[in-house]
């Protein structure tokens, strides 16, 4: 049996801490929980999260109607009913505007992988989406390429939505990249961020696929994808207007780069031109190389 005024209580609780963190300035974002087949809990609009009362949830079907309280629903709820249709495995989706993360959606700077462990684990790729004028089912549409893959995404010029089996789940991913974008900030203003390594990244992503957390990655699909590039949503970018402006690219991780400079390096110490290279710069070849060198080193 489904506790509908348990799962309200949540939802105002999940409202005051996003509140709280500054996340939702105003009336900002809205909170969705899946209670039944044809039922969502929804908050209302035009309403702070920070001061919410189980008696302001409202109901709605999956078509966005609003079946039963006293005030109007959210005006996006149907990015969120776009969400559990594409994923029934999510009960609960979480909007809102954290503004680490959301600098991020303005500069549609794609978020740097392999530089925090907690973050490769509980996160992996986070996804930009294209803009789109919130409310409508073309917006709700925007997360459809990237919501089978990551459990948060980001909204272009607009905030985060985040979802999970219950809201309190659904929230942490949003809180937990939001500390990330503002580590990445800080650290860059100290001068540069430092990447992982390969074998310390393939250890990550071995740990999180040994804890049951999902990640392309560890698929077949995936193997030989450059491990901390972006690679699992780079083909989206050119459509959303995203591009690596504020951060450098990590060092190559794949197969087929791992082998290139393997190559090179063995090329350049026989004094013979490296081959497999051609689409690398020289600054980034020697780059590669010496970073493969120092990895040898450690080995």
């Amino acid at each position: 049996m489904v506790n509908a005024h348990k799962i309200k209580l949540d939802i105002c609780d999940i409202g005051r801490r996003i509140y709280n963190k500054g996340f939702a300035a105003a009336n900002d974002g809205n909170i969705t929980v899946r209670i039944g087949d044809n039922e969502v809990l929804c908050t209302p609009t035009m309403h702070s999260k920070g001061f919410l009362k189980p008696d302001d949830i409202c109901t709605v079907d999956m078509t966005g109607k609003q079946i039963a309280g006293r005030k109007k629903r959210s005006s996006e709820a149907l990015l969120h009913l776009e969400i559990y249709r594409q994923r029934p495995d999510v009960k609960s989706v979480v909007h809102c505007h954290p503004p680490y993360a959301t600098a991020f959606a303005v500069a549609r700077e794609p978020i740097p992988q392999c530089v925090l462990p907690e973050v490769e684990v509980f996160l992996g790729d986070v996804p930009i989406t294209k803009y789109e004028t919130p409310g409508g089912q073309a917006f709700a549409d925007t997360i459809i390429p990237f919501v089978k893959k990551s459990n948060v995404v980001i909204l272009a010029n607009h905030g985060t939505v985040s979802f999970g089996e219950d809201v309190e789940r659904a929230y942490w991913w949003t809180e937990i990249l939001d500390a990330y974008c503002r580590i990445l900030m800080l650290s860059r203003q100290l001068g540069r961020v430092n990447y992982f390594s390969e074998k310390e990244e393939r250890e990550l992503l071995a740990l999180k696929d040994k804890w049951g957390f999902a990640d392309p990655r560890n698929t077949d699909e995936y193997k030989n994808c450059d491990i901390c590039a972006n690679d699992i949503f780079r083909d989206s970018w050119a459509a959303s207007g995203v591009q690596r402006n504020a951060f450098p690219d990590p060092p190559a991780m794949s197969p087929a780069a791992t082998q290139a400079v393997q190559a090179a390096v063995s090329q350049a110490v026989a004094g013979q031109p490296a081959s497999g290279t051609s689409g690398m710069d020289m600054e980034q070849l020697v780059k590669l190389i010496t970073d493969q060198v120092m990895a040898q080193l450690k080995s």
